[in-house]
C-alpha cells in the first residue's frame, strides 16, 4: 500500500469504466475514498454531493469536455485537478492559466503512478511549510506575502489565487531567498526524490506565477538563470 494522508475523498471522471475501476480499486487500496462519474455533467452533480479533496479529470469526454469541466469547479473553489490526457503535448493548455490544473498523466498510464501524484498533492495541501524566519511561519519577500496555514498569496494589497502546486513552487523559491533551485530540485521538494515529472511542467507552472503577478504590478518575481534553474525574485515590483 502507498502511504499518504488520512483518508480523503477523491472524484474520477473519465467515460472509460475500465479506467475508472482501475482507478477507484487503486485508490482505495491506498486507503482512500473514490466516487465516480462517467461524463463532465454527472462530475458536477458529484462534485457538488461529495466535495472532493481532489478530482482526477479526463479531458476527452461526452457532453461536457475537462476542460470546461475544470472552469466550472475553478469558478466555484480551488479543489486541486489532476487531469488525465491522451496526448502529451496538451500539457501548456490543462496547466494553463485559464485552467489552472496541478498534474497531469498522459494516457496511457499505471494506476501507480496516478495515485502516487494524487498522494503527492495531497499532501502539499496538509504538509507544514518550511522553515520560514517569520514565527508565524508566513514566508515574505518585498511586497510578497506568503501564508502556508490560509494558503494564501499576496503580492502589496492584492490577494492572488494560486493553485496547490503553485503556491507550493512560490513557497519553496521564497523560503531560501538567493538560492537557485534546479527544477529536478523544486520536484524533489514537491514530491520527493526521485519523483518522474518532467522539466516541462514545471516550466509551465512558472510562465502562470509570472503571468498572475504580472496582472497584479509585479514584474520580478521569479529570476531564471539560464542552464541552472529558478529563483525567487526582487518581488519589489
Amino acid at each position: 500500500m502507498i502511504m499518504g494522508p488520512m483518508s480523503r475523498t477523491i472524484l474520477v471522471v473519465d467515460d472509460d469504466a475500465h479506467i475508472r475501476q482501475l482507478l477507484v480499486f487503486a485508490l482505495e487500496k491506498a486507503g482512500q475514498k473514490a466516487v465516480e462519474a462517467a461524463d463532465g455533467e454527472a462530475a458536477l452533480i458529484a462534485a457538488a454531493r461529495h466535495e472532493p479533496d481532489l478530482v482526477i479529470l479526463d479531458i476527452n469526454m461526452p457532453k461536457m469536455d475537462g476542460l470546461e469541466v475544470c472552469r466550472r469547479l475553478r469558478s466555484e473553489g480551488d479543489v486541486p485537478i489532476l487531469f488525465l490526457s491522451s496526448r502529451d503535448d496538451e500539457i501548456d493548455r490543462v496547466l494553463g492559466i485559464e485552467l489552472g490544473g496541478d498534474d497531469y498523466v498522459a494516457k496511457p498510464f499505471s494506476p501507480r503512478e496516478v495515485v502516487a501524484r494524487v498522494m503527492a498533492i495531497l499532501r502539499r495541501t496538509t504538509s507544514r511549510p518550511p522553515v520560514s524566519s517569520q514565527a508565524d511561519g508566513v514566508v515574505k519577500h518585498g511586497a510578497l506575502m506568503l501564508d502556508p496555514d490560509g494558503w494564501t498569496a499576496r503580492w502589496g494589497d492584492a490577494e492572488i489565487t494560486l493553485t496547490v502546486t503553485e503556491f507550493s513552487i512560490l513557497r519553496t523559491l521564497a523560503s531560501l531567498p538567493g538560492k537557485i533551485f534546479s527544477r529536478d530540485a523544486i520536484i524533489s521538494r514537491l514530491h520527493g526524490p526521485g519523483f518522474a515529472i518532467t522539466d516541462r511542467t514545471i516550466d509551465s507552472h512558472v510562465r502562470n506565477l509570472r503571468h498572475k503577478f504580472a496582472e497584479a504590478g509585479c514584474d520580478d518575481l521569479i529570476e531564471t538563470r539560464a542552464g541552472v534553474g529558478y529563483r525567487i525574485g526582487a518581488c519589489g515590483g
